[in-house]
């Protein structure tokens, strides 16, 4: 085999790599977790009318419907995570949203046209 050829398979195989899905543990992906929206999480705000998100290795799930993390990049503070979601009816959408972890463990959301933003506490 050519040295060209070889240097090219090893180019090609780096790449399909860094592109992989991989499912993660909480350890390796600290988002993981139940929150409540926009107001921190406390025992007595656990009634139905509180907003909660909980976040796995591969989905999202929130009052918005069921979301599959299909990849997402993490950069400084900041996760961007490309998800598949499921919302009422059946309605499908692939779309984009920010995570940024704050000094005081919320997160900050928001979607990729910033028209939805909302804080995340991270529930006990």
């Amino acid at each position: 085999m050519h040295r060209r050829a070889v240097t090219g398979m090893s180019i090609v195989a780096l790449a399909m790599l860094a592109t992989v899905s991989i499912s993660l543990g909480e350890d390796e992906f600290p988002l993981v977790g139940t929150y409540t929206e926009n107001e921190p999480c406390k025992p007595e705000n656990a009634g139905p009318n509180v907003s909660r998100v909980k976040i796995t290795p591969t989905q999202i799930d929130s009052v918005f419907g069921l979301c599959t993390i299909l990849r997402y990049k993490h950069e400084g503070n900041t996760f961007a995570v490309h998800v598949d979601c499921k919302g009422a009816g059946g309605s499908q959408m692939l779309g984009d949203v920010a995570f940024t972890m704050r000094d005081d463990k919320a997160l900050d959301f928001s979607d990729q046209d910033q028209t939805y933003k909302a804080v995340l506490y991270k529930c006990p």
